[in-house]
This record gives C-alpha cells, sequence and structure tokens, in this order.
C-alpha cells in the first residue's frame, strides 16, 4: 500500500512540474520579435546586387557609368563650383585595382566656357531602392576641393544627367530627393559629413545632417556606408554611425526616398582653391551594393 502511494506521489509531482514548465516557457514577446525583425533586416542586406571592384588597368566599365559632362544653363555648376567635368581619361581611370576620379588645375575650353580646374563626374547606370552602400576609398587633399559620393533620384530633371537622358528626368531639385553618402571639404581637412536634401531641408539651409572627424581621410582607405530601408537611412564610417535619418512624419517633401536612385561620384572645385593646388584623387577601392 505504501508502495502504490509513494508512486502516485511521483507521478502528480511529475505531472506538476511538467505544467509549470510547459507554462514557464518564455513567450516571444515586443523585445523578441523586434530582435529577429532587426536581424532579419540584416539578412535582407547581404545579398550583393551590383558592384564594381574597379579591376585592371585602363578606362572606367562604360557599362556601369556615365560621364555627366554638361553645363547647366548659365555655363557654371551649381554652388558656384569653378571646374569642368570632363569624360578624359585623365580625370577618371582604373590602375591598378583601384578607380581614380583626379581633379587638376589646367585650363580647358569647353561648351563655351574657360575653366581652370578639370574632374569627373560619374553616373551609376545602375539605380535602385533600398540597400546597404559600402564604399572603400580615400578622399582627396587640398583646401578648396569638394569630393562627394552621393546619390539621386533618378527622376531629376537635369540636362545632361545620364537618367534624364533616358526619359525619366520630371521632378526638380531638391524635390526629387538627394542623399549624400559623404561628403569632404578641404578647408575642413579629415571632418566627412553625411546628409539628405528634400522638400524640407536643402541647400545652404539643410538642416538633416550629421558627420565626424576621421585621421587621414585622404591617406587612408576607410568604408563609408549607407543603410537604406523603407523607414530610415543610416550612416557610418567603418561601422560607426553618425547620422540617422528618421523622420516621423514621411510625405513627399520629407520622404521622396521611396523610389530608384543612382551613384554620383565627384570632385567639385570651390572659388577659394588653394593657388598652390596641382591635382589630388578619389581613389576607390570598390563599391557595393546589398539588398
Amino acid at each position: 500500500m505504501k508502495k502504490k502511494i509513494i508512486i502516485f506521489s511521483v507521478v502528480i509531482v511529475g505531472l506538476l512540474l511538467c505544467f509549470y514548465i510547459v507554462n514557464k516557457e518564455p513567450k516571444n514577446d515586443k523585445s523578441d520579435s523586434k530582435d529577429i525583425a532587426e536581424s532579419n533586416t540584416t539578412l535582407a542586406l547581404k545579398s550583393l546586387v551590383w558592384a564594381d571592384e574597379f579591376d585592371g588597368n585602363g578606362p572606367i566599365d562604360s557599362e556601369k557609368w556615365y560621364q555627366q559632362t554638361q553645363l547647366p544653363p548659365g555655363g557654371s555648376w551649381w554652388g558656384g563650383i569653378i571646374q569642368h567635368y570632363t569624360d578624359s581619361e585623365t580625370n577618371s581611370y582604373v590602375k591598378d585595382g583601384y578607380l581614380n576620379l583626379v581633379a587638376k588645375k589646367e585650363t580647358l575650353e569647353d561648351q563655351g566656357e574657360v575653366k581652370n580646374y578639370t574632374s569627373a563626374r560619374l553616373n551609376s547606370k545602375f539605380a535602385f531602392t533600398y540597400g546597404k552602400i559600402e564604399i572603400r576609398a580615400k578622399l582627396p587633399t587640398g583646401n578648396g576641393t569638394w569630393p562627394a559620393i552621393w546619390m539621386l533620384n533618378k527622376n531629376i530633371d537635369e540636362d545632361g544627367a545620364y537618367w534624364d537622358n533616358k526619359g525619366f528626368g520630371t521632378t526638380k531639385w531638391p524635390y526629387c530627393g538627394e542623399v549624400d553618402i559623404v561628403e569632404h571639404w578641404g578647408k575642413n581637412q579629415d571632418y566627412v559629413s553625411s546628409a539628405v536634401h528634400n522638400g524640407s531641408s536643402y541647400g545652404d539651409i539643410v538642416e538633416n545632417v550629421g558627420g565626424q572627424k576621421i585621421a587621414n581621410v585622404s591617406e587612408e582607405f576607410h568604408i563609408y556606408a549607407l543603410e537604406w530601408t523603407k523607414d530610415k537611412m543610416i550612416f557610418s564610417v567603418d561601422g560607426t554611425q553618425h547620422f540617422k535619418y528618421e523622420p516621423t512624419d514621411k510625405n513627399s517633401d520629407t520622404w521622396p526616398y521611396d523610389s530608384d536612385y543612382y551613384l554620383i561620384l565627384n570632385i567639385a572645385i570651390e572659388p577659394a582653391i588653394d593657388p598652390n593646388f596641382v591635382e589630388s584623387p578619389m581613389v576607390v577601392d570598390y563599391i557595393r551594393i546589398y539588398q
């Protein structure tokens, strides 16, 4: 009789223990769901959809890049910059596995305008919506140099731009939207900046901007990155974030960033360029876009 009571007690205790364990099992609360969602977002940006590794030597890949050289109305580029953009191989070429985009002090007459500096402005022939962009690059130096790696909506109405030439230009800047992945001013050496321009904030009064000081941006390679989703944009250098754009009210003014954008690489020259400036390159190891 005692043996049966002991066995019965063990069974009851076992059932109670199983019931406790099952009900103690943690549920997927909101924080768990958020972690899973963020993990899936990261995983979703692991597929390489476009890249240029700049292998070999010679001219840039014309299947991937378009040389934008046409001057805007009035004969000068916006912002008072004073260079000609050219399609010359002296201003943009591949050497030893690197893109060299070179700003030079030289006199050139083109399109009826004489300018004393030349550079290049590349448009990617690939456009995309959302993804992670990584660019490993060294930036030019010199007071008055203004290099940028950035994006415009392919709907921009800008004569001479690649996608406008293809018939996509319907919207004037800044309402088309602009995304500056990295800008650097030689007058503020080693400080890099990221910004977004749109109908709510643009030009000299842009409010959506951030940056950080990075040692040796002209002597060493750094990885400049943008992670762009339907909700936000995160800008970083070597994995360190310095700016996030995430407007709570997304409308045509604050968030034109839900359609295809293309890449632009250029070096502009400001009027206050150092008179002793001769030339300086932007050197790019690779550009990779993940989705």
